[in-house]
Order: structure tokens, then C-alpha cells, then sequence
């Protein structure tokens, strides 16, 4: 059975992917073997500038690769699980410049939003993940 924890995995996996074909195989798996929809899409800039453009590329992908339904409640909880994985990053980020990707996973009422994160520091970088799950009827 596929269930919430299954579903942020899958958005951890995706997230954490290094090319574009790495990402596609993966999204193919998931939905061959489990009925997972997801999605990658990456981001980068200064952290407070970049925040509300994060929330708006995870819904704005979800949407075009059909995770996500065209509705208010589907949108608001890829918004909403984005916002609490940015949450859990941000002690760590704020200030600087970050990188990296998105992943979203959907498998009937289970929405999760995986954020990796690249922090930088002269050259002394930082990772962070951070994730939040929603459920969506």
C-alpha cells in the first residue's frame, strides 16, 4: 500500500536526482511500480528573494506535469507543504545564496514537497533537505 511515507520518499528521490534522464527513469519507476505521479523542477538565487519564487515554480510544475489538479485545494497544499519544507531550511539559509531542486510527489491523497537545497558560503557550502506532506481529498 501506498502511503504518505512512500510519497515523500519519492519526492526525496527526485529531488536528490542529478540530470534530467536520472529524473525522467525515476518519475517512469515510480509510476510504473507504485502509481506515483512526481515532478522535479530546479531553482536558485538569494534565499528571501527566491522564496516565494520556490512556491511558485513547485505549483506551476505540478500543474504542467498533471501531479496536481487544476484546483484551489491541490494548489494550496503543493503552496503549503512547499512553505513548511522552505520553513525547515531557513535558519540555515537566510542571508544567502542557494540552489538546487524540487521534487513533488502525489499518490492519491498524499501530496509531498522535497527540497534540496545547496547553501553558499564563499566556498565553504552547506546541504539541507527539507519536506512537507499534505493530504488532499
Amino acid at each position: 500500500m501506498v502511503g504518505s511515507k512512500l510519497v515523500a520518499t519519492a519526492a526525496i528521490k527526485i529531488a536528490l536526482t542529478s540530470s534530467r534522464e536520472e529524473e525522467n527513469r525515476l518519475k517512469q519507476e515510480l509510476f510504473e511500480q507504485y502509481g506515483i505521479k512526481a515532478v522535479a523542477v530546479d531553482y536558485g538565487g538569494e534565499f528571501i528573494s527566491s522564496v516565494g519564487k520556490i512556491v511558485e515554480r513547485a505549483v506551476v510544475s505540478a500543474k504542467r506535469e498533471k501531479v496536481i489538479k487544476d484546483t484551489h485545494a491541490d494548489e494550496g497544499a503543493v503552496a503549503g507543504a512547499a512553505r513548511e519544507a522552505i520553513a525547515q531550511i531557513m535558519p540555515k539559509a537566510l542571508g544567502l545564496n542557494v540552489g538546487g531542486k524540487i521534487g513533488i510527489a502525489r499518490h492519491q491523497d498524499h501530496v509531498s514537497v522535497a527540497i534540496f537545497m545547496g547553501i553558499g558560503l564563499l566556498h565553504l557550502d552547506e546541504v539541507a533537505i527539507g519536506l512537507g506532506h499534505r493530504a488532499v481529498a
